[in-house]
């Protein structure tokens, strides 16, 4: 992707699952620099000795820290803000430091993007933001705003930054999610545990989330929020593909834990106004879907949802398919 090209790159949160990724693949993109930015100094050893790039610097900071952000973002074209907590039962506990890291935090970031007059900065979200339950979604909700709206702040004659947001499900051995949770559980010889095998979520491979991340940038006009076309799966439909992986596996229900959605919505039916789609992803623009040009995106065309995109609703996948997608995603090694 030309637009990556010799760029120099800043994320946040750079040492997570996704941080690590997104590092690699941009390493491939021949970018100039690449600036990892979190507050965990051992993983940051880590990661260091196991990319061996001097193309990659290590920054240790916090997003509440605004301070050091505007020093780290020095020169930089491009950010991936990435950082938050995001365990939904330790932020119900703990809300108040999850606003000061997802939302005072993001907003910490984007006045540092404007401060340092970057290029582009993208704010990754998650299907939690919509229609939020826990205040893991409400704060994520919050970060996706102030990335749509930043571009209110925008003095064209200054500022040159073009503000986006993401928005996917589950991604596939990310840390804390459901999936490494059962295998662990399944090689400790402990029973996976389940709250309800009726319910559903969205998963999305790394491999997907990076494609979908890059190429959401290199076509983005500003100020939309991009959300992917991917399937959804039922818990009981994973508790098979676990048996189709490992053969024996018994299970022990428990409870729901708070703040926890039955369901997951990625568009709820009040943004199907503001919807348009392409063969690959949908975009929610700031004005109504009648009003965006054509040809403002390729293939672009205004929804055919009539209703929310929901992981109950959306196209389920198989036990077999799933079971597939995990053994290729390496995650049962």
């Amino acid at each position: 992707m030309e637009i990556f090209k010799g760029k120099k790159i800043l994320i946040t949160g750079g040492t997570g699952s996704l941080g690590q990724a997104l590092t690699k693949r941009l390493l491939n993109e021949q970018v100039d620099v690449i600036r990892v930015f979190s507050r965990n100094e051992n993983k940051q050893v880590v990661m260091e000795s196991k990319f061996e790039d001097d193309r990659l610097r290590f920054l240790l900071g916090d997003v509440r820290d605004q301070s050091r952000l505007e020093r780290a973002l020095e020169d930089i074209d491009i950010v991936f803000h990435a950082a938050a907590l995001k365990h939904v039962p330790v932020i119900e506990y703990n809300p108040f430091e999850a606003i000061k890291t997802n939302v005072i935090g993001s907003s910490n970031v984007i006045e540092a993007c404007l401060h340092e007059n970057v290029d582009i900065a993208v704010g990754v979200g998650t299907d939690k933001a919509v229609s939020p339950l826990n205040t893991y979604g409400a704060t994520k909700l919050l970060m996706e705003k102030l990335f749509v709206t930043a571009g209110n702040y925008l003095d064209k004659n200054r500022h040159k930054t073009k503000f986006l947001a993401l928005r996917y499900g589950n991604v596939l051995g990310s840390s804390g999610s459901v999936i490494p949770k059962f295998i662990e559980q399944i090689k400790n010889g402990k029973k996976i545990s389940i709250t309800d095998l009726n319910m559903t979520r969205f998963s999305i491979t790394m491999d997907q989330a990076l494609e979908f991340i890059l190429s959401s940038v290199s076509i983005s006009k500003g100020s939309e929020v991009f959300v992917p076309k991917i399937k959804a799966y039922k818990i009981e439909t994973l508790k098979e593909a676990m048996i189709e992986l490992f053969d024996k596996v018994e299970y022990e229900k428990i409870h729901v834990r708070q703040g926890e959605k039955y369901h997951e919505t990625l568009i709820n039916g009040d943004e199907l106004k503001y919807t348009i789609e392409t063969d690959s992803r949908y975009i929610i623009s700031r004005i109504f879907a009648d009003e965006v040009s054509d040809g403002t995106y390729d293939g672009m065309y205004k929804t055919n949802l009539e209703k929310q995109y929901s992981s109950d609703v959306a196209e389920q996948m198989t036990s077999s398919e799933l079971a597939s997608l995990i053994k290729n995603s390496g995650l049962v090694n």
